[in-house]
């Protein structure tokens, strides 16, 4: 008969049936129960620490070992840590900002303008976009990879810029 209390198995013994010297008898089932002593937090382990660690002064004070074990030649150019000892390596460059791109206010109508930026230590090309059925406040400079359907629209610019230029 499984419980997860005591009321709750005094109840099921009630419901059941009852007999003399059944309290006495529903506690010593419930102070034997296997489960109620797995889940009493009596029984449980006090949480710490198990033993002092000392407190280290030096670097390399102490050494793990549960690695394969160095002659110790191999180790001591590698005990100052202030030293720079690869200096050739190239440091982690600062990664880019990341920049969200918005969803565009819909279908391209043709792009306007271009303009190069620097970006990142690249040159970049931006173009100014505007959208079908938006006024000119909401057109955007935006890379050639976030225009929809760019490479149609960019065609489109770069030939309506060879025949301006053609008439001039």
């Amino acid at each position: 008969m499984g419980h997860m209390s005591e009321d709750s198995t005094e109840e099921r013994v009630v419901s059941t049936g009852l007999w003399p010297k059944w309290e006495q008898e529903l506690i010593e089932y419930i102070k034997t129960c296997e489960r109620c002593q797995k889940a009493n937090r009596k029984n449980w382990k006090n949480y710490g620490l198990l033993q002092h660690i000392e407190e280290l002064k030096h670097p390399w004070e102490t050494i793990n070992m549960k690695h394969p074990v160095f002659p110790v030649i191999l180790v001591k150019p590698y005990l100052q840590a202030e030293k720079d000892k690869f200096p050739s390596r190239k440091k982690n460059p600062t990664p880019p900002e990341i920049v969200e791109v918005e969803d565009s206010p819909g279908p391209v109508k043709k792009i306007i303008e271009a303009r190069m930026i620097r970006m990142n230590g690249k040159d970049q090309t931006q173009y100014l976009v505007r959208f079908k059925n938006q006024t000119e406040d909401k057109d955007k400079w935006l890379a050639e990879d976030v225009i929809p359907d760019g490479s149609i629209h960019l065609r489109r610019y770069r030939a309506f810029r060879r025949t301006e230029n053609s008439h001039t």
